[in-house]
């Protein structure tokens, strides 16, 4: 019998589900307990109404109703970014970003947006990450460990007493692709009820792990892909992003065409701009060129310093701003330019990494999206 140290979360579907099975626990208590725990995170599993007795022991013997703390909250000065450090079970720490917005504030069509108040959440797939992309300080960290697909719901969790959450994207620490299984029951979770997402709202970004990208369309359709291209040509790329070597251009462009002619889907294309190494015209035509035959939406990020790591600087905003005029106009390809939210609390893109030695200084997450959904 599983101590209560190192019981499973009740988030983890597949672990549940199986458990409940092998003694004839129908898996239609399983919504019903989630939704209970989430409006009762302190409950015990005896305070829960109405499931069959042999619940009760099992749930008492192998599970926890959360196996992650909320350790500490960080507001940023803009008022509208929160970053949450949770503290897992094996005493490792991700970061988990709110980023609300208003969507009354844009325009659509040239008249004021519908809507109100919504919140994203950028969620972390793993402790570190193996990518070792130079700009993001989370590849700093090395890789540790995979989360959990429980420990992944769980920060969904945390951050829904904090925001009603409309959207996630999993831009957070690690690369998703690379802890596939976890992922694949995570979004499921996150799909059905209590939490009942839309497809259409969750994003998943990769570097372009080729292998796992159709097979991510077949197990969930409707979900956004990002991908983080950051080069328009091979070498570039390899020497920005290391792990590009196992993933040649060529090779993700393939697969990028079957996945969009599989899922009819634009594609959001992730770009971190670099001063003097992606960020002439020259490389905005050969990204224009790449592209043309895509359904597409580039998202232009500013490059965030990360302290002594940075061996990159910030392009100026008339290079940015070139940038994307050239895509727009020359090739027809629908470019923005990432809002930064959350620098000052180290929680804009490329800036998540949890660097604890002492137990207590906090240093910050990696990639955050505003896909203007």
């Amino acid at each position: 019998m599983a101590t209560k140290m190192n019981s499973g979360s009740i988030f983890d579907a597949p672990d549940l589900r199986r458990e409940f099975e092998k003694v004839g626990i129908s898996l239609h208590f399983i919504p019903f307990i989630w939704k209970y725990v989430i409006k009762n995170p302190n409950c015990e599993w005896d305070d829960i109404p109405n499931l069959p007795s042999a619940a009760y022991s099992l749930l008492r013997s192998k599970f926890r109703t959360l196996s992650s703390t909320l350790d500490s909250i960080v507001e940023s000065n803009d008022g509208v970014t929160t970053k949450l450090l949770i503290k897992l079970q094996n005493g490792a720490f991700v970061e988990a970003v709110i980023m609300r917005y208003d969507t009354r504030l844009g325009k659509y069509g040239g008249k004021p947006r519908p809507g109100g108040l919504r919140s994203t959440l950028c969620i972390s797939s793993q402790v570190g990450c193996k990518m070792g992309c130079k700009f993001c300080a989370t590849g700093s960290m090395g890789f540790k460990n995979n989360l959990s697909s429980g420990e992944i719901v769980e920060q969904l969790v945390h951050a829904s007493y904090l925001s009603q959450i409309r959207n996630v994207v999993f831009m957070g620490m690690g690369e998703p692709l690379n802890n596939y299984t976890a992922l694949v029951e995570a979004i499921r979770v996150m799909l059905g009820p209590p939490f009942q997402l839309s497809p259409k709202r969750i994003t998943v970004s990769t570097v372009g792990v080729i292998h796992a990208i159709n097979k991510l369309q077949k197990d969930l359709p409707g979900l956004n892909l990002a991908v983080s291209l950051h080069a328009p040509v091979q070498d570039i790329r390899c020497h920005i992003m290391p792990a590009a070597r196992a993933f040649p251009l060529e090779k993700l462009m393939d697969a990028l065409q079957l996945y969009q002619k599989n899922s009819q889907q634009k594609i959001f294309i992730e770009y971190i701009m670099l001063d003097g190494v992606n960020d002439e015209e020259q490389h905005a035509h050969q990204l224009g060129k790449l592209l043309e035959t895509f359904q597409v939406v580039v998202n232009l990020i500013p490059f965030n310093p990360i302290g002594s790591l940075s061996q990159f600087r910030t392009s100026s905003e008339e290079k940015v701003s070139r940038f994307q005029i050239i895509l727009r106009g020359d090739y027809n390809i629908r470019t923005t330019v990432r809002k930064q939210m959350g620098q000052d609390i180290s929680g804009a893109c490329g800036q998540l990494v949890v660097n604890l030695p002492d137990k207590k200084s906090i240093n910050g997450i990696t990639d955050i999206e505003d896909l203007h959904l």
